[in-house]
């Protein structure tokens, strides 16, 4: 799994870079849209996106060896979120973006948006729009933050029971 990953990611990157090179040229995003915060070229995306597929692919393999059959789900609701949230930058309604990434904390008290099918997912849905390196880095943040909303809330109604039945 994490060799087809890895592979299918340069494949992705590849022909996103092809086309904006044919097209104008390979694009570069600046940090948090300012133009004076530095800027990053598509073309980082050729080394990152395929070496976080295949770490990434590591973890799902490990997870699916021991029976987990909702990877496939969670990398296809994070590629449409991912999507979503990209197109939602690119149209008329810049409100959305912000509404989406509001949900994300919602979102984590229920289900594990940490997991690496998430991040994957997530970062393949958003590279068309904003390259691949500003969405593996607002991964990490949402994936952070989703593990402290899905396992902090757990751990105290853990505790709590513990003590209802200890009492």
């Amino acid at each position: 799994m994490r060799i087809k990953l890895a592979a299918g990611a340069a494949l992705l990157v590849a022909a996103t870079i092809t086309w904006e090179y044919l097209n104008g040229g390979v694009l570069s995003h600046h940090l948090l849209a300012q133009p004076d915060l530095p800027s990053i070229s598509n073309w980082w995306g050729l080394a990152t996106l395929p070496a976080l597929a295949w770490f990434l692919g590591g973890r799902m393999e490990r997870r699916s060896a021991a029976g987990t059959r909702a990877i496939p789900a969670g990398f296809a609701l994070a590629l449409l979120f991912g999507i979503g949230l990209s197109a939602f930058f690119r149209s008329s309604w810049p409100e959305a973006p912000g509404y989406m990434v509001m949900a994300l904390p919602l979102i984590a008290l229920a289900y594990p948006i940490y997991r690496a099918e998430c991040v994957l997912g997530f970062v393949a849905g958003m590279c068309f729009v904003f390259g691949p390196i500003l969405p593996m880095i607002a991964a990490c943040i949402f994936a952070a933050v989703g593990a402290l909303f899905y396992h902090v809330p757990r751990y105290c109604i853990a505790i709590a029971t513990r003590r209802r039945k200890s009492a």
